[in-house]
């Protein structure tokens, strides 16, 4: 069904980066031929803000189908908003520069519009992306603060080819630190929340700040408690004659956030950037009917990320 509705364009105002396109494609896939394929009918379904990580392991795949889009003059660079991020084990300083650059090769990219530190803890610095000691415990690294890590990536800023930078999978507590002594402030804030963990606490001082939030596991994952499933978004969803996701997504833009999804369905891909605002009263039910509050992705605690299958 075609509609005029302009909720899916919604572009974000932030520091450094200008304006961020509120509805952005995850490329957490597995396999890279899928992340290609997946990418490119995200193009086709009009997202223009792709999230990409070292850790993902497909940067290079994510790049090709960038690169096939721009060859067939489908798209242009200054369409798109590309993210990546730093990995744990590259929070030392001297080791910043060299993996910016090398997520930079991968993707097959000039510049990346907002480079995100992956989360706050810093691991053991080495080629093992999951470094782990003989009782199978992460090994972290207390040889770095994430202050230093944050001054490594305001110094990509000022050498050009990176025109932002952000953090991911961190508390209001660990932001305000970096937001009270930085000198270039973060341009997105990239952390798990959705009806079920909506984190107005944070969204309110990203706002303040001129911070964007960004939601990652904005449809709840697929995970139990099913947020898809939940009888408020659902009523709601069929009233609108919209799916539950659609009802999921447009409450995360109306509030003042972005958020990421990610699918290998063609289907829902396309639903899923199609949008449409949603009435006063549908947001105002998501608010104070649902009472559900559960966070899925551990990774605030531990800098695990719990939807990254771990590779023995």
């Amino acid at each position: 069904m075609t509609t005029s509705d302009t909720l899916r364009y919604t572009r974000i105002p932030t520091h450094g980066a200008g304006t961020i396109p509120a509805v952005g494609f995850g490329t957490l896939i597995p396999d890279p031929a899928m992340t290609r394929q997946v990418v490119r009918a995200a193009l086709e379904a009009g997202f223009r803000h792709l999230d990409c990580a070292e850790r993902y392991r497909n940067e290079e795949a994510v790049g090709d189908a960038l690169q096939e889009a721009f060859k067939a003059g489908k798209l242009q660079r200054k369409d798109m908003f590309v993210t990546t991020k730093l990995w744990n084990t590259n929070h030392r300083p001297e080791r910043v520069k060299p993996a910016f650059d090398a997520s930079r090769r991968r993707l097959q990219l000039d510049d990346i519009d907002c480079y995100i530190i992956h989360t706050p803890f810093a691991f053991q610095p080495g080629d093992e992306q999951d470094p782990r000691d003989e009782r199978g415990q992460v090994i972290y690294d207390s040889g770095v603060t994430l202050v230093e890590t944050w001054q490594a990536l305001e110094r990509l800023v000022d050498e050009g080819h990176c025109k932002s930078i952000g953090l991911s999978d961190i508390t209001l507590a660990k932001l305000r630190e970096i937001v009270a002594v930085a000198r270039i402030r973060p341009a997105m804030v990239q952390v798990e929340s959705h009806p079920y963990l909506p984190e107005w606490d944070l969204l309110d001082f990203c706002r303040e700040h001129g911070i964007v939030l960004q939601a990652f596991a904005a449809l709840g994952h697929a995970m139990k408690p099913n947020l898809l499933a939940d009888p408020v978004i659902t009523s709601i969803a069929e009233r609108l004659h919209k799916t539950p996701a659609q009802v999921a997504l447009a409450w995360a833009v109306q509030r003042g956030a972005a958020f990421l999804t990610t699918s290998t369905n063609a289907r829902r891909i396309q639903e899923n950037f199609d949008i449409s605002a949603l009435p006063e009263d549908a947001m105002r039910e998501i608010r104070e009917q649902i009472t559900t509050n559960v966070r899925f992705n551990s990774v605030v605690e531990t800098g695990v990320p719990g939807f990254i299958p771990r590779i023995e």
